[in-house]
């Protein structure tokens, strides 16, 4: 596999990543800052809408940057990769920081889209900011959290890599659909703990943008120290994942 790193790769990756937030914690919002519809309005969807607005936002993501850069869109994919897949090293740092920027750039446009929303819901900015990052359910017990991250994103690259495997059944053109699909499922199955982000991309990005725009409940300098556990823990569970399915299914294909 070639190590050079491209320009067209990390602006690919950006806008994969920008995409698949923008689409993403603009689903949030739509929830989150319109609430419940008034009788005879339309339905919102709650949490419905949030788990298939995020699977759609990765399938989009990944037809976004799949040709140029293999739309990784998650720090947790690449990693996986350069363990399991051969993928350069020296791409790993490039391909996540691009996903941050990425991500950081798209939850600011979702703010600046929804300033009104934002202000009316919320005008001390001190709890909305799970609009654009995850929260644990259970303050003080954060292995919950980590465990349920850590199983998330471990059935994620599971996933990812039967899907695209050559040597399993190849999906093709449909690819995008279905590792979005397997999103979805994460979404419905587990992540009610620390809210799924699956991707230390996906959260670091839209929390830093909330501390740089005054959000005071972000989890990254409120004090609460949890912005690690969505960094962590999808590494470990990528790992995890890609070792799983190499050695339980992978290694009895032909």
């Amino acid at each position: 596999m070639n190590g050079k790193i491209t320009v067209a790769e990390i602006i690919a990756e950006f806008l994969g990543t920008l995409v698949l937030i923008l689409l993403g914690t603009g689903g949030v919002a739509m929830v989150v800052l319109f609430g419940p519809a008034p009788p005879g309005g339309v339905v919102n969807g709650g949490f419905t809408n949030i788990t298939l607005g995020w699977g759609l936002a990765v399938t989009m993501g990944i037809f976004t940057a799949g040709k140029i850069s293999g739309a990784h869109l998650n720090p947790a994919v690449s990693i996986t990769l350069a363990v399991f897949r051969g993928f350069p090293w020296k791409k790993v740092l490039p391909y996540s920081l691009a996903q941050i920027a990425g991500a950081f750039t798209a939850a600011g446009l979702v703010f600046w889209n929804y300033l009104p929303a934002f202000l009316k819901a919320d005008p001390q900015l001190d709890h909305t900011a799970g609009v654009f990052a995850t929260f644990p359910a259970f303050p003080q017990v954060p292995f919950a959290g980590f465990l349920d991250q850590t199983i998330g994103t471990a059935i994620l690259l599971f996933l990812i890599l039967a899907i695209t495997d050559d040597r399993n059944q190849p999906s093709g053109a449909l690819t995008p659909v279905l590792i979005g699909a397997v999103v979805v499922a994460i979404g419905i199955s587990f992540g009610g703990l620390h809210g799924y982000a699956i991707n230390p991309a996906r959260d670091f990005g839209p929390r830093l943008f909330t501390a740089v725009a005054g959000f005071k409940n972000n989890g990254l300098t409120d004090g609460s120290g949890i912005f690690w556990i969505p960094l962590v823990a999808p590494v470990l569970g990528g790992l995890i994942g890609g070792f799983l399915y190499d050695k339980g299914i992978r290694r009895f294909l032909g």
